[in-house]
């Protein structure tokens, strides 16, 4: 069976990488590693890989508001998420006490993550970098010493650093929500089995235009599970909206959208898919 090439930002043994094993199970998968996310759009565009992976919003941290802009201007659709239970690791190489640590890098949502426990430590300088897994691999490629990294468990294993410190994430109910990206092609689901939908639309700065939106949607029973809000570069006091829905009933939902759409300019579907589960 040829593996599935699977696109992630950052390093092997990134938290993409924990996702894409998690929510493709059994499958074989080959990671392909992309050092940020324009690179994992750039790669599905040009047909090398079948899918990817796209971090789009921490329990903690926020939205990756940039993405949201990505994924509108592509050709890609989101075809699948998975919530995964992020928990984070002060690593280094083996034989060495948090007290022998000067500095420690990571990307900066995983800095925020951890905020609390290195005001604990005012004595180590916390520098952001490109990737969490990519960290912990310059550390070990180097031998660096005094360096330590904020990452996964998988990442610690794959580098063979050891683990100073676990579980250092501030929020023991740290989630990041992943998307999976790709041409729709990859489960044979009926239309009537989706359940979730991401879709974009601008709006005018204008009185009640948003509560239109909303008051249409809650008629034909969809849920509003998510909504993010982007001003419209070189358009004053215009808005993009991202919105995520779920809904029981596929052919409402389908409705749904042709109400709204003459109250809206430029809407359209990221991608319709299952609503995806919670790995602990």
């Amino acid at each position: 069976m040829v593996p599935k090439k699977i696109v992630i930002q950052g390093g092997y043994g990134a938290f993409h990488e924990i996702a894409a094993n998690h929510y493709f199970g059994d499958d074989q998968i080959e990671i392909l590693p992309r050092n940020t996310f324009k690179d994992v759009m750039k790669s599905l565009k040009k047909n090398n890989a079948d899918f990817g992976i796209m971090a789009i919003e921490n329990s903690l941290a926020g939205s990756i508001l940039p993405n949201y802009s990505l994924l509108q201007d592509s050709t890609m659709k989101i075809v699948g998420e998975i919530y995964l239970r992020i928990r984070q690791n002060l690593v280094a190489l083996p034989g060495q006490r948090i007290e022998d640590i000067v500095e420690v890098y990571s990307h900066p949502m995983a800095i925020l993550q951890c905020q609390d426990f290195f005001d604990k430590y005012s004595d180590i300088r916390v520098v952001e970098s490109m990737d969490t897994a990519l960290s912990a691999k310059e550390i070990h490629d180097n031998k660096r010493f005094g360096i330590g990294a904020i990452a996964s468990t998988l990442a610690a294993e794959k580098y063979e650093l050891e683990i100073l410190a676990a579980g250092i994430e501030t929020n023991k109910m740290n989630y990041t929500r992943f998307l999976i990206i790709g041409e729709n092609n990859h489960k044979q689901i009926e239309p009537g089995s989706f359940n979730k939908a991401s879709v974009h639309f601008a709006l005018a700065h204008k009185i009640g235009s948003l509560s239109k939106i909303l008051s249409i949607l809650s008629f034909y029973e969809i849920n509003l599970s998510k909504i993010q809000s982007m001003p419209i570069i070189g358009r004053d006091w215009e808005y993009q909206f991202y919105i995520d829905v779920e809904f029981n009933d596929y052919d409402l939902y389908k409705q749904s959208i042709e109400a709204i759409r003459p109250f809206t300019s430029n809407l359209g579907i990221i991608g319709e898919y299952e609503k995806g589960r919670s790995i602990i």
